[in-house]
């Protein structure tokens, strides 16, 4: 059949030239000219600066503007800039009419009502576009063709300082920030420097204390809805991947399958070096830091340099700005990682979900069971140079050492008195506060200390392991014991 002769169908009603392989109609040979490469593949306009080819000539005019840094289109009212006029359009509805689509299930809401159809997949249809290589899902064929080039494209873009590559030009430019420290927004009242409008708009919720996202069951309130979605894991136990064979439970379907590789004693990425294998290629990588000395994160106040992203962000908010924007509902203590008010959080709700297998003992973290099974297996690799006493994990030789240098570098700022362990000071400063964050779930009776509410649990289940040799007389408390034996001691 001819391609150029019309199909009058209800898609190609009115349109002169339909494509005999998907049947979509068009208006102009031409136009069918650059739809048909979509099917051959045919990319004919190659970037001569980077190597990517498209289909079409304005794909390439429009893409050698990140090479240029032409943005010709800017907003009026922020002054944003923008390659296209079409993408500056867009923008406007921030300024004028807001986000008119809204979900009527999540109230979410959106510039346009594409935003809003692509949206609504995730309560209709969930992700009906899967990879078939690794499972993981979109909710749009562009996602998943972005998601496909993880397996088939190319890395082609590479850091000139760390040597790290990418599959996109747009990757590479947000990556040199990291190095160069290039700063484009700044906070009006603290001065701080970020490299994303984003980043600043989540910032400056710090200043606000706008916390818009509420959870509908406890009341506790977040300054972004991630927080809140991941916070509401804790009331729903939402996690809908489960491992068949241990039964531990995942938010993600790629977490369950990168999880099987333990079982399977699976740990295909080796080092060359010293032979350590990882499940995941990007463990490897991060590893081999360690062989090459590689720091290629530096901080720009001290000089410190870092291996990994992550813990230079963590050194900067440790170190210089102090910032401690996460505050626990229940007992004020604030905290500069969410990722410890949540573990903290677990001693108000009582979890404690890591457990040994041999003595039942329960913990908060599992680093916690981790140290606590050297225990278990004699293991005291941690020694003093001074006395010989042994330690089965860093943190107790270093707090031991202090004994030794007597140094007590925690100061309470009401009474002036000074302890070695920041622990011991937090559990100091419940005094001046009246606060007692344990409660016993039999009488209501509070307590300042977790030992305290331990021991005071014993009354309740009548409890009574200290023995007086002499009468045979049984105590709750040893202190009770000790006191009793002063009888027959005279």
């Amino acid at each position: 059949m001819d391609p150029a002769q019309p199909q009058q169908t209800p898609r190609t009603q009115g349109k002169t030239y339909s494509c005999e392989q998907c049947g979509k109609g068009l208006t102009t040979s031409r136009d069918l000219k650059h739809h048909m490469r979509i099917h051959t593949g045919e990319k004919p306009f190659e970037c001569g600066l980077c190597g990517q080819v498209w289909t079409h000539p304005e794909n390439l005019k429009r893409h050698m503007r990140i090479h240029t840094g032409g943005k010709k289109y800017s907003c009026q009212q922020c002054g944003k800039g923008f390659t296209t006029s079409r993408d500056r359009k867009r923008h406007m509805r921030i300024h004028t009419v807001g986000k008119p689509y809204s979900c009527e299930q999540s109230e979410k809401g959106s510039t346009t009502s594409h935003g809003l159809k692509r949206h609504m997949r995730i309560h209709t249809e969930g992700k009906p576009y899967s990879c078939e290589q690794s499972g993981k899902g979109s909710t749009t064929s562009h996602g998943l063709k972005r998601h496909m080039r993880i397996h088939t494209v190319k890395k082609r873009f590479q850091c000139g300082l760390c040597r790290h590559v990418w599959t996109h030009p747009r990757h590479l430019k947000r990556h040199m920030k990291s190095h160069t420290g290039m700063t484009l927004y700044s906070c009006d009242r603290c001065e701080k420097e970020l490299t994303t409008s984003r980043d600043l708009q989540r910032h400056m919720t710090i200043h606000t204390g706008e916390k818009p996202f509420e959870c509908g069951l406890c009341g506790q309130v977040w300054t972004h809805s991630a927080h809140l979605n991941r916070h509401m894991r804790s009331h729903t136990g939402g996690k809908a991947y489960s491992c068949e064979q241990c039964d531990q439970y995942f938010t993600r379907s790629a977490s369950v399958k990168e999880h099987m590789k333990i079982h399977a004693g699976k740990k295909e990425y080796s080092c060359d070096e010293c032979g350590k294998s990882f499940n995941q290629l990007l463990g490897l990588k991060r590893h081999k830091r360690v062989h090459t000395g590689l720091k290629p994160y530096m901080c720009e106040e001290c000089g410190k340099t870092c291996s990994q992203a992550h813990h230079l962000a963590s050194h900067i908010m440790r170190m210089h700005t102090g910032e401690k924007p996460f505050e626990c509902n229940r007992c004020g203590r604030m905290f500069k990682q969410s990722k410890r008010l949540e573990r903290h959080m677990r001693i108000h709700m009582g979890k404690k979900p890591y457990s040994c297998e041999q003595c039942g003992k329960t913990f908060t973290r599992s680093s916690s069971l981790k140290e606590h099974m050297k225990l278990h297996a004699g293991e005291k690799e941690y020694r003093c140079d001074e006395c010989g006493k042994s330690f089965n994990n860093r943190s107790g030789l270093w707090q031991h050492k202090r004994d030794h240098n007597k140094l007590k570098p925690y100061l309470c700022e009401q009474c002036g008195k000074t302890f070695s362990q920041s622990h011991s000071l937090a559990r100091h400063m419940r005094i001046h506060t009246g606060e007692k964050p344990y409660k016993c779930d039999v009488c209501d009776k509070t307590f300042t200390q977790s030992a305290h509410l331990k021991d005071h649990m014993k009354v309740h289940a009548q409890e009574k392991k200290f023995r007086c040799d002499e009468c045979k007389r049984s105590f709750n408390h040893r202190s009770a014991l000790t006191r009793h034996k002063r009888v027959h001691d005279g």
